[in-house]
């Protein structure tokens, strides 16, 4: 049996997605663990103002290819981009560059998607349906094609609370539902959205669960395999620990949480936060990739690639196995620059007790801000970042206060089929991840890489981080003091009751030294 890196060799391979988060590591691990790889024909949107070029000699030049570039300056040589545009008909891809492909491509790894939770229906039925099916219809045409693979994720059946590596009956037929809301107005689709979705949370899921059975239509034409990610968060290991560039998913809040600006989330405590580092979704699709082409299934195989139910970790905010305690913990030791408070986020899984914290932590202090940016003629900014950050929130609330548990077992069937070189080049067993390690290399990979913050200005972050600290205790003492002079000290029966508050804490304490020096 050949070597992963052997069996990629010579072989040219399609990418969609390959500007997103998980395209470009995926093209970055296929450069470096897979150096004898012929060529990568990537799918590219031209933006306004950017050519295709450009933004592929952008993605060249990230920290990500570092790497990859020490071993090869010439690795650019081997990306070649094909312009295209998944929101219109044969995904805009010219005759020439179809007719290239078809004689060329050996692999297609199918990484592109809008990963928006809100995003409207016909949108995301475009982006993560219909473009797949054009990409199947692209992938028939190529004559030497030997493995299709499509990323999902494993919260496309999340109405079900077990998920099995199996490919569940749509919620709909996609091609009824396509050509129902071909004639729709946008205002129309909107209404009836939340009936068309039923159980499931958002767009996102939905259209994904519909692509998964689109992509198993064509399991008699194509060898394919389908891979389910949990939530992407940050590398583990490769390139190096800690790569992550995008404010997506738990990012975005581990930032907010360590600027001081999110100091409450509603969570259950004891809800596994399902998060998978991106090079062991990589790893997975890659060996997934080698699987697919050298033994052919006959029926579509699904990988859940998932940690809660092989290494949990969970949301809550204290003890050895609970995220926010160490995004707290990671965040006070290298603190971000320019915080707004110091960070202390209360995770609770009640909505009016949550709901207070809003008003208290979130709300006044916004309000307090703005006032005093609009009194010193600045423009204000606090409310409309808080806002933004509650409905962030929102939309990863339905998953961060339930449980599910995914079955595996592809999984470890695909890790028993490695050599024990391709086991440490490919590693997606996640039984070895250290929690509290990944999340410490987490928060710093946001604070290097998303807010491209210098470590070596960390003490004036700490310093920062003292000063807010000071102001806290100055502002407690004043308003002591405040609630002293207006409320106790003009009322008897108030004095009286702070007085018999006192002195309970007293003989509690003197209680409490009695009983230490006994033990002693």
């Amino acid at each position: 049996m050949s070597s992963i890196p052997e069996y990629y060799a010579g072989k040219s391979v399609l990418i969609t997605g390959a500007t997103g988060f998980m395209g470009k590591v995926l093209v970055e691990k296929l450069l470096r663990s897979c150096p004898e790889v012929k060529a990568l024909y990537i799918l590219v949107r031209p933006k306004a103002g950017q050519s295709m070029q450009q933004r592929v000699s952008d993605m060249m030049k990230c920290k990500l290819f570092d790497r990859v570039r020490e071993d090869n300056p010439d690795f650019h040589e081997k990306i070649i981009p094909i312009s295209s545009e998944l929101m219109q008909p044969g995904l805009a891809i010219s005759p020439e560059d179809v007719e290239r492909l078809s004689a060329c491509i050996n692999i297609v790894f199918h990484c592109a998607a809008t990963i928006r939770f809100d995003e409207p229906l016909k949108h995301a039925l475009q982006l993560n349906v219909i473009a797949t099916q054009q990409l199947l219809s692209l992938a028939q045409q190529m004559h030497h094609l030997e493995a299709f693979i499509h990323i999902s994720t494993a919260y496309a059946n999340c109405n079900r609370k077990h998920i099995d590596e199996v490919i569940y009956p749509p919620p709909v037929e996609p091609k009824k539902l396509i050509e129902s809301l071909e004639w729709m107005d946008e205002s129309i689709v909107r209404d009836i959205t939340p009936r068309l979705i039923g159980d499931r949370p958002n767009t996102y899921t939905y259209t994904k669960a519909l692509a998964e059975y689109v992509v198993q239509q064509e399991q008699d034409k194509l060898n394919i395999g389908i891979i389910r990610p949990s939530i992407v968060g940050a590398s583990w290991q490769e390139p190096f620990p800690g790569w992550i560039d995008n404010f997506n998913g738990p990012s975005g809040i581990f930032i907010a949480a360590g600027k001081g600006i999110l100091r409450t989330m509603r969570a259950n405590n004891d809800a596994v936060a399902d998060l998978i580092p991106v090079d062991v979704v990589i790893s997975l699709t890659l060996v997934a990739g080698w699987y697919t082409a050298v033994h052919r299934p006959k029926t579509t195989l699904v990988y859940n690639c998932t940690t809660g139910g092989i290494n949990p970790f969970h949301w809550g905010e204290i003890g050895k196995y609970r995220l926010f305690h160490h995004v707290m913990s990671s965040f006070k030791r290298n603190p971000l620059e320019q915080a707004f408070r110091r960070p202390n986020a209360n995770i609770t899984s009640n909505y009016l007790i949550n709901q207070y914290w809003i008003l208290v932590s979130h709300k006044l202090p916004a309000f307090i801000y703005d006032l005093i940016l609009r009194l010193s003629g600045q423009k204000p900014q606090m409310m409309r970042i808080f806002n933004r950050l509650h409905k962030a929130i929102g939309l990863l609330e339905y998953f961060s206060s339930q449980d599910w548990e995914w079955n595996s077992e592809n999984m470890s069937m695909l890790m028993s089929q490695l050599t024990p070189e391709d086991r440490k080049t490919f590693n997606f067993d996640v039984r070895q991840l250290n929690w509290p390690e990944y999340i410490e290399n987490y928060c710093i990979g946001t604070k290097k890489y998303v807010l491209n913050e210098d470590m070596s200005d960390i003490p004036a972050a700490r310093q920062h981080l003292r000063k807010l600290r000071n102001i806290r205790y100055i502002f407690n003492t004043a308003l002591v003091v405040f609630i002293w002079r207006v409320f106790i000290a003009r009322s008897q029966m108030a004095r009286n009751i702070w007085y018999f508050v006192v002195s309970l804490c007293f003989k509690f304490l003197s209680y409490f030294r009695a009983s230490s020096t006994l033990t002693n």
